[in-house]
């Protein structure tokens, strides 16, 4: 199935996949000055040389960043979409480093309509996937929607 989905026609089970891209020099930078953690094995170099990772690495909250983003969009809910509900069993599964390729995997594990029906809760596992093939970061969503387009 393509284009737009909305609760009736979304079916535990269903998978998705989103678009690759590389992370950069300038986003570690930008993760290091947003997040205020500038710890020597995000921004020293030369200190990250000389640790097990052999490298600099983003924050690992830079991942759950990138994974949600990633995600907001598999599947396509348009204007469904009301707020996001939380993260459970969300795990580190490997560093993320400058010129890693991402993309996002993400599985319908769950939903249920509200009380009054005109809502509804969607569980999504997410997986940010490394280009190797390894999971970097993976945890289960609950995003609310709307039942129906609020668009007229």
């Amino acid at each position: 199935m393509t284009g737009m989905y909305t609760f009736d026609t979304l079916e535990v089970g269903m998978t998705w996949q989103g678009p690759a891209r590389t992370l950069t020099e300038a986003e570690l930078a930008w993760s290091c000055m947003t997040s205020g953690d500038w710890h020597p094995i995000h921004a020293d170099a030369s200190f990250a040389a000389a640790t097990a990772a052999g490298q600099r690495m983003f924050q690992g909250s830079y991942g759950i960043h990138l994974a949600l983003g990633m995600a907001t969009h598999l599947p396509e809910l348009g204007d469904a979409v009301i707020a996001a509900l939380g993260l459970n069993e969300w795990n580190f599964r490997a560093p993320l480093f400058v010129n890693d390729t991402v993309h996002a995997e993400v599985e319908l594990t769950g939903k249920r309509e509200t009380r009054d029906g005109a809502r509804a809760v969607i569980e999504r596992r997410v997986r940010l996937v490394k280009s190797t093939g390894g999971i970097a970061h993976e945890g289960q969503i609950s995003t609310l929607i709307h039942r129906r387009s609020t668009a007229t």
